[in-house]
């Protein structure tokens, strides 16, 4: 290593300590203070270089989004929105695998974050499919793809990241991940079809524990649709609250973090009434873990970024990414590439952080929007959610399905290859992504 520069040095280098199962953070953080030492600048930089690179205002949005998510799931808001949903189309052929699959993505818009759908909708999800005659292990497989979706619907917290790193205008990004997630959504639904012999063979066997009856069983479906509308129409009105306040310009996605918040600690504690100091110290325990996560690897590759910087590796790496090839095509398809094998192995913030100062040089010497770059970006670190090995969705639902994760993940096949398509859509068409931005700036 010695006839490598330190930055080079410093990638090989977190890349070893990964292999030997050295946490994200300390991996980052380490090998950032091996490559400082190396090049001789002085260790008394670390504790301002860390604390520049947590101290932004947008990223305030992050720890209130996860405590927001949180509170909406710990106050019944999930069980809610899941009854509806099954009165309003759960009767459709595809049964409860489409209730799934709207779900989710209707609470992509309430989350932001993937593993956190996973626990908070994946227990009621994955048990009302397999009622339904779907297989557990593609019951839990769809669960982790339109969970994996929260950091593709705004308001997400991966966006947010981006928008940080890339100085962009979050509202922007978040309006321009409107439909592709609706596409990704859809391209959900086509996947169903999978299932379906495997659930008609269930129902054929019998056997199947009944599916529970919906709400206000015997009422006509009008009435019945009705009621359990108003029983869930508090969060049914989150999204709208979120987005069509930042859509509006009432407040920034940060303060919409903190509306989010006060929003679920409203309604549970006023309208459902679900909300006890024991359920509130736990939303917050839980909100508090998951931030400290998130932001400690934040801090760290912050370092991690700065040494990229002084090192130029930004030149040198995207210089050599530019050289590859005179078709703009052929350089997508590299960087799409590398962030799905990146997937496999790492998590979305840390892969940004490490992938964009490369990136985005390249992004602006070929003129491509870095609204719609941000989107096509998180579509690919949405995809690496349900990658093995590291697929974090994927280990989430086999901790509560107490299925082996390899059952799932071939499970997830299906839906990976869908997912591959929606990709190169939201790739070959950028107007997926900045029709909604240009009709409302």
């Amino acid at each position: 290593m010695a006839d490598l520069d330190a930055g080079t040095q410093m990638v090989l280098l977190f890349f070893l300590l990964l292999l030997v199962r050295v946490p994200v953070a300390f991996a980052l953080g380490l090998s950032s203070l091996y490559a400082m030492w190396q090049i001789g600048f002085g260790l008394e930089l670390v504790g301002d270089l860390l604390s520049s690179g947590v101290a932004k205002f947008s990223l305030l949005a992050i720890p209130f989004f996860i405590l927001a998510g949180s509170l909406m799931g710990t106050v019944g808001i999930a069980e809610r929105m899941i009854r509806f949903f099954r009165v309003l189309i759960g009767s459709l052929p595809g049964g409860m695998g489409i209730v799934g699959t709207v779900v989710c993505l209707f609470w992509g818009a309430v989350s932001g974050s993937g593993p956190a759908s996973v626990a908070a909708i994946g227990p009621l999800l994955i048990k009302a499919m397999a009622e339904d005659g779907y297989p557990r292990p593609f019951a839990a497989a769809l669960v982790c793809t339109g969970a994996a979706l929260s950091i593709v619907i705004p308001p997400s917290i991966g966006l947010v990241i981006y928008g940080v790193i890339a100085e962009t205008s979050i509202a922007d990004l978040f309006i321009a991940a409107i439909i592709p997630g609706l596409v990704m959504g859809l391209l959900m639904l086509l996947t169903l079809p999978f299932a379906m012999p495997a659930r008609r063979a269930a129902h054929a066997a019998g056997g199947l524990e009944a599916l529970a009856p919906p709400p206000y069983a015997g009422l006509p479906y009008g009435r019945r649709l009705g009621r359990a509308f108003l029983d869930a129409a508090w969060g049914l009105l989150t999204p709208v609250v979120i987005l069509g306040g930042i859509y509006a310009g009432i407040f920034t996605p940060t303060e919409a973090a903190i509306v989010a918040t006060v929003y679920a600690l409203f309604v549970g504690l006023f309208i459902y009434r679900t909300l006890t100091f024991a359920t509130l110290y736990a939303s917050l325990v839980d909100a508090s873990a998951s931030s400290a996560v998130v932001m400690l690897v934040v801090a760290f590759a912050s370092l991690f970024g700065w040494v990229v910087t002084v090192d130029d590796l930004v030149g040198t790496y995207s210089e050599a990414l530019l050289a590859l090839s005179s078709n703009p095509w052929v350089i997508l398809t590299v960087i799409m590439v590398v962030l799905l094998v990146a997937g496999m192995f790492m998590d979305a913030i840390t892969i940004m952080f490490i992938t964009l100062p490369i990136f985005l040089p390249v992004v602006r010497e070929l003129a491509w929007d870095p609204v719609w770059f941000g989107v096509l970006l998180m579509v690919s670190l949405a995809i690496g959610l349900i990658t093995p090995p590291v697929g974090i969705n994927l280990f989430v639902a086999a901790n509560i399905t107490r299925l082996p994760l390899e059952r799932i993940a071939v499970g997830a096949l299906p839906f990976l290859l869908t997912s591959l398509i929606g990709l190169a859509i939201v790739a070959a068409v950028p107007a997926l992504s900045l029709f909604l931005v240009g009709l409302l700036r």
